[in-house]
């Protein structure tokens, strides 16, 4: 049989094929995926800055199908950021903070019997659309801020605000977005009814504890059944959020097509956050680790087009994340630069003796490309939260300045 790949140099690549081999090694370019699709003039331009030719899939090309379908025709919304990023920080830094504690006092409620209070929790996703539409990176950064003693309530808005950045980036509309960030916040709220023993057991789970474990996507269905004016998505997500796409998952054992979009959005999302937290039975992962374990999964556990998606929504430096430079000094990175993802813009607060910095400086690190800016500046590693005495959480409290 013949190969489908085809040797191809890039002045000749366009948008819509997928791009399977390079001319070099995958760890000597910023792409995070061993393979994907061009889908701009953007990522063409990528290309060509690091290679002299690559191999083409032809079958994939013909396969390739979007990531979604939208709805009378039109095609996926193209956002642009309408603000700064410091701009975004100070506007959204208040209404994440009362988010949290009111997605604590929404879960609390559950616990103690009440109902959902959809007003309050409307009004939060609506706030997080609002600021992912105007500037992702602000929230994400702010996801990124970890309470061990918090974590479900903590997990179920960095869900939120995460499934709507990626609402973002594959086109939904802005009703489409309310919808998802509905299904991120209240994906979890089954476990409300978990008894606090077995949610918070800081070892392995008997095989009686993990069905109560998984009966929390019952029980999240059917609280949600009960609460007025809610979004059926929302019902179908709680319950179907654990459905892998090789009908491994539970509770119904769902296959492919017969998970919904969402659910299998909520599903790369929810472990994805669930993977780079500290929990009481497990420590936290890097980004770059739980992207790798989603890559992995591909196909299997997670759809195969969402999961690639999602890495490149993700990106290889988020928001939020702790790096430390090969100049031995150590950053926060505080935005993305979508066409050179290996080069964000951080927030440098260590020396390279790891020591306090009497100024913290805001660097650029897309000045590397052009020679302003020593390539010692590079990264060389993510590190968790935390590393190094960095405390993200501290930033948010004391109020992030972004020097420009």
């Amino acid at each position: 049989m013949a190969s489908s790949l085809q040797k191809m140099y890039v002045s000749d690549l366009r948008v819509g094929m997928y791009v399977a081999k390079l001319d070099r090694d995958w760890l000597e370019t910023p792409f995070i995926l061993q393979g994907f699709m061009l889908e701009s003039q953007e990522d063409v331009d990528i290309v060509a800055e690091y290679c002299s030719y690559v191999y083409v899939d032809t079958v994939y090309k013909a396969l390739a199908k979007p990531a979604i379908s939208t709805a009378r025709g039109k095609g996926p919304i193209q956002y642009q950021n309408t603000t700064r990023i410091d701009e975004e920080h100070r506007k959204i830094v208040g209404a994440f903070c009362q988010a949290r504690t009111l997605t604590k006092s929404l879960l609390d409620d559950i616990r103690l019997g009440g109902a959902i209070n959809t007003d309050h929790a409307k009004q939060m996703v609506s706030d997080c659309v609002q600021s992912v539409i105007r500037h992702p990176d602000a929230l994400m950064w702010m996801a990124k801020i970890r309470s061990e003693s918090e974590y479900t309530a903590e997990h179920c808005l960095n869900v939120c605000i995460l499934a709507v950045a990626f609402g973002r980036v594959l086109g939904m509309s802005e009703e489409e977005l309310h919808k998802l960030g509905m299904c991120g916040l209240l994906h979890d709220v089954g476990k409300m009814k978990v008894p606090p023993d077995i949610l918070n057991k800081p070892a392995s789970l008997t095989v009686g504890e993990m069905r109560s474990m998984m009966a929390h996507t019952i029980h999240g269905r059917n609280l949600l059944l009960s609460t007025d004016g809610i979004y059926n998505g929302v019902i179908d997500v709680a319950y179907s959020h654990h459905e892998r796409v090789d009908g491994k998952g539970y509770p119904r054992k769902l296959a492919g097509a017969s998970i919904s979009l969402f659910s299998k959005i909520i599903a790369i999302v929810d472990a994805y956050d669930a993977m780079t937290a500290d929990r009481c039975y497990q420590s936290a992962k890097t980004s770059t680790e739980a992207l790798k374990i989603i890559y992995q999964d591909r196909g299997s556990h997670f759809d195969e087009r969402l999961a690639l998606k999602f890495l490149q929504t993700v990106g290889l430096y988020p928001p939020g994340s702790i790096v430390e430079l090969h100049s031995g000094q150590v950053a926060i990175v505080v935005e993305t630069n979508h066409k050179l993802r290996h080069l964000p813009k951080v927030l440098l607060v260590r020396d390279q003796n790891k020591k306090p910095l009497e100024k913290e400086l805001f660097m650029d690190l897309s000045q590397i490309e052009e020679g302003d800016l020593s390539q010692d500046y590079l990264i060389k590693q993510v590190w968790k939260d935390r590393s190094f005495g960095i405390s993200l959480r501290k930033y948010i409290e004391q109020g992030l300045v972004l020097n420009r």
